[in-house]
C-alpha cells in the first residue's frame, strides 16, 4: 500500500490568514478592518494552485462545498480546462439534487474530462447551513437519506432501468444512458453512530479529519468492524494541514504567525459559532484544544490551533520536511493510504510539500511515482 497525496483547492478564498475572509473583523473603534494578504478565489489565482498540484505530483484536489465557497461543479470544470491529468474532488450534498441527476452528471464530467472526476458527497453537520439549501432534516435522518442516495447513485449506474422505493427517494427505470467506465470508487467520512453503518455500506475509503494517531486508530478499527460485518473491506484516508519548512524552527515560527490575526474576541466568536454544530467529527476537533492557544501541539508534530477558528479540518502537521514525513508514515503505518492536504496560503504551502517531503516520501519507497492520471477515478463522500 503506498501513499497517495491530494491537496486542496480553496473556492472560498486563500490568504496569509486563518480568520475567514468572510467574517467581519472590527478593531477597537468598532470598524472592521481590513484583513492582510487575502486572495479572492478568481479563476486565475485558482488556476495556478490547480497546474502547482499537478506538476508537484499531487493525484487530486478537494474542493469545498457550501455557502461561503463558489460552486464545485462549474469551478473545477473550468480548471479541468487549465490541467492536463490532475483530478477534481467535486462536493455536493445529497438532497439538494437526485442521485439519478447526480449520477448522469458525473458521467458525463468524466467523458469531458477523461476520468478525472471524484466526487465529494457531503452528507452536512450543520443544520442551519443545510436549511440555507432548503433542506430541513436532522443529523441522523441526513445520514440515512444518504444511504439511499449512494444506493440509487450506484444502481443507475449499472446500464439498466433501475427501481427504488425508499423513505427519501422513489425512482422509476432510473438510468444512466452510457455509465462511467470504470465505475468510480467511494469515500466516505463521519465520526457520528448515524454515520457509521452508511460508511461500512458503502465506503471503499474512509476519510477522517487529522485526529491523534491514537484516536485515528480507534476509527480506523471501528469502522473496519462494521465493514467486515457487511462482508466487505474499507480503505482508509486522513484530511490534514501542512506548514513544512527546511528545519522545525522555520515551520513552528510559521504556524506562530498564523495567529496574529487572532484576538481573544475572534477566537471566541468563532469557538461558539462551532461549538453549535451537530457534527460529532467538528466536537472531536473542538475537544483537541478547548478553544485555548495553550498546548496546541497534541501529539508531536500535530497543531491544533488551525481549528481555533476554521471549521472542518483542524489540525495541520508542522515540522521539518523530514518530520513531517515521520507523521506520514506513522500514519500510513495505522494503514491510513490517502493523505488529503492543505495549507495557508495553498500556492505557496504547496510548493513546500511538494519540494520538501514529497522527495523524502519517494526516497522511502511510499510513493507510487506512476502517472497521476491512470486508474478509476473516485465517488468521495463526506459527512459530519
Amino acid at each position: 500500500m503506498t501513499v497517495r497525496l491530494h491537496w486542496f483547492l480553496p473556492t472560498g478564498g486563500d490568504g496569509r490568514t486563518l480568520v475567514d475572509r468572510h467574517a467581519y473583523a472590527p478593531n477597537a473603534a468598532g470598524a472592521t478592518r481590513q484583513l492582510r494578504g487575502v486572495r479572492p478565489p478568481d479563476i486565475e489565482y485558482l488556476a495556478q494552485i490547480a497546474k502547482a498540484a499537478e506538476q508537484l505530483g499531487f493525484e487530486a484536489v478537494l474542493t469545498p462545498t457550501g455557502t461561503w465557497c463558489e460552486d464545485a461543479w462549474l469551478t473545477t470544470v473550468a480548471l479541468a480546462q487549465h490541467t492536463e491529468r490532475l483530478k477534481f474532488l467535486v462536493a455536493f450534498r445529497p438532497g439538494l439534487i437526485s442521485p439519478t441527476l447526480a449520477a448522469q452528471m458525473a458521467a458525463t464530467y468524466q467523458r469531458v474530462t477523461r476520468g478525472r472526476l471524484l466526487l465529494n458527497v457531503v452528507t452536512g453537520g450543520d443544520s442551519a447551513e443545510q436549511r440555507r439549501f432548503g433542506d430541513s432534516l436532522d443529523h441522523d435522518r441526513r445520514y440515512a437519506r444518504t444511504d439511499e442516495f449512494l444506493t440509487v447513485v450506484r444502481g443507475v449506474w449499472g446500464g439498466q432501468p433501475y427501481d427504488f422505493d425508499g423513505t427519501h427517494y422513489q425512482v422509476e427505470g432510473g438510468l444512466t444512458a452510457v455509465p462511467p467506465d470504470p465505475l468510480p470508487q467511494l469515500f466516505f467520512g463521519g465520526s457520528s453512530p448515524a454515520a457509521g453503518p452508511v460508511a461500512a455500506r458503502h465506503a471503499d475509503v474512509y476519510l477522517t479529519w487529522g485526529e491523534p494517531p491514537a484516536q485515528v486508530k480507534e476509527k480506523i478499527d471501528w469502522v473496519r468492524s462494521l465493514a467486515e460485518r457487511e462482508g466487505r473491506t474499507v480503505r482508509f484516508g486522513i484530511r490534514l494541514h501542512t506548514i513544512s519548512r527546511d528545519s522545525a524552527a522555520e515551520a513552528w515560527a510559521s504556524a506562530d504567525r498564523l495567529l496574529d490575526d487572532l484576538d481573544a474576541d475572534t477566537v471566541t466568536a468563532a469557538q461558539a459559532a462551532l461549538g453549535r454544530s451537530e457534527s460529532v467529527g467538528q466536537q472531536r476537533m473542538l475537544a483537541l484544544h478547548s478553544g485555548s492557544r495553550e498546548a496546541l501541539e497534541i501529539h508531536p508534530n500535530l497543531w491544533a490551533g488551525v481549528g481555533l477558528v476554521r471549521g472542518g479540518a483542524g489540525t495541520a502537521l508542522v515540522g521539518s520536511h523530514v518530520e513531517v514525513a515521520d507523521r506520514i508514515e506513522e500514519y500510513h503505518a495505522l494503514g491510513i493510504e490517502h493523505f488529503v492536504l492543505s495549507g495557508y496560503p495553498h500556492l505557496e504551502e504547496a510548493y513546500w510539500f511538494g519540494e520538501g517531503v514529497i522527495p523524502e516520501l519517494a526516497a522511502r519507497g511510499l510513493l507510487d511515482r506512476g502517472p497521476t492520471a491512470a486508474g478509476a477515478p473516485l465517488l468521495v463522500a463526506s459527512g459530519r
